[in-house]
Parts: structure tokens; sequence; C-alpha cells
């Protein structure tokens, strides 16, 4: 049987190359499915249960706070939205790291916007909660970009307040990036959105 004419290449006859890369397409497809799916769990922080305990104190979550703060029809991008998946099983998990950090735009200018998940640990910092912070403070220097936070904090997670504090890249660097920020004339803006206890002071102050 001959290949009818002006068809191309392998229309008619795949080849053991059309096979691979259909096989490597549906690998692709799932890996994407499976990320989407893990974005969804994500973006639910604490669970629902907790989320429906937060809106009944008439509060919007992280998220919906910074929808409603950003411009709309604008472009968005969330860093680290996988911070801390699968750790700190044993005090019950810190989704996203219990910090929502978005770059957008705020009146047609570019900020990174901060939000503490008060549906995780009641805001709590945990050790990955206090990196977190630092690379959106960092990301902030490095481009000269305004910082907003959304504060709803119960503070530092005591349980874990042990490995919160020690290394010069851990929470005490949040008030030298602070000031950095300050010399340099970045704009630092603070929303108090909950509780605003101890450790959840610091950015505020």
């Amino acid at each position: 049987m001959s290949k009818p004419p002006n068809l191309p290449p392998n229309t008619l006859f795949p080849t053991r190359m059309n096979l691979e890369f259909n096989k490597n397409e549906d690998q692709v497809k799932q890996l994407i499915f499976q990320l989407s799916q893990r974005q969804k769990k994500v973006a639910l922080g604490g669970g629902e249960k907790r989320i429906e305990a937060h809106k009944a104190k008439g509060k919007l979550t992280a998220r919906e706070r910074i929808d409603y703060l950003l411009d709309k029809g604008t472009e968005t991008v969330e860093i680290g939205a996988f911070a801390g998946e699968g750790m700190y099983k044993e005090h019950g998990g810190c989704p996203s790291g219990g910090v929502v950090v978005v770059i957008g735009y705020v009146k047609g200018r570019q900020c990174v916007v901060v939000a503490n998940d008060a549906t995780v640990k009641a805001g709590a910092w945990f050790p990955i909660t206090a990196k977190k912070n630092l690379r959106a403070q960092e990301i902030s220097i490095e481009n000269k970009l305004p910082i907003i936070y959304l504060v709803d904090s119960a503070g530092v997670y005591l349980p874990m307040q042990d490995e919160i504090f020690p290394d010069k890249e851990h929470f005490g660097r949040i008030f030298r990036n602070n000031a950095v920020m300050s010399s340099m004339g970045i704009v630092q803006l603070a929303a108090i959105m909950g509780p605003c206890v101890a450790g959840g002071l610091i950015c505020p102050l």
C-alpha cells in the first residue's frame, strides 16, 4: 500500500518516534494534572473547616485578600506555593508555609504582597514561614519593589521557637531587611487584618 500524496511524513504510518512522543505527552499531561490537584489542595490552606470558621468571623482568606487588593485583570505570580509541603506533619502541617506571597499590581505599580494565612495555626510562624518571608523581602530588595504585608498572625509557633531564631538567615534577619529596605527608599506597608502579636508584630513595626 503506497502512501497518498501531499501528506506529511508519518501521517498514516506512525514511527517509534511518534509513539514515544505520544507517550511523553501523556506523561506530561498527567504531571500537569497532578500539579493542579496539589495547587488546589494548597489553596485550601488549613482546610475547608478552618476556612469556614475563618469566614464566620467576617474575614476573607489570605488569597481572597490579595485578590481584592490587586488590580483586576493584571498578571500575578505566586511565590513558593509549595513551601512547607510535607513538613511538620507531627504539628499538623504548614501548607504554603502559612503565608501567601504574590507579585502583582496595585494601582498600576508592581508590588510584593505577603499575607498570613490564619487558617494555618492562626497564622503562626514556623521556621519555613520565616524563610518564605525573607525570600519575599529579597525579591523586594533585588527588584526595588514596594512590599505590602497583610498581617493576621498569632506570632511564632511556640513549640518550634528554638528553630526560628538561631541562625542569621532566620527570623531576626527580617529586622535587618526592614532597615536595608528603608535605607533604599523601598515602600513598606502593613495592614493589620487580625491578631498581630509577638513575632507577628515584626513586619508592621
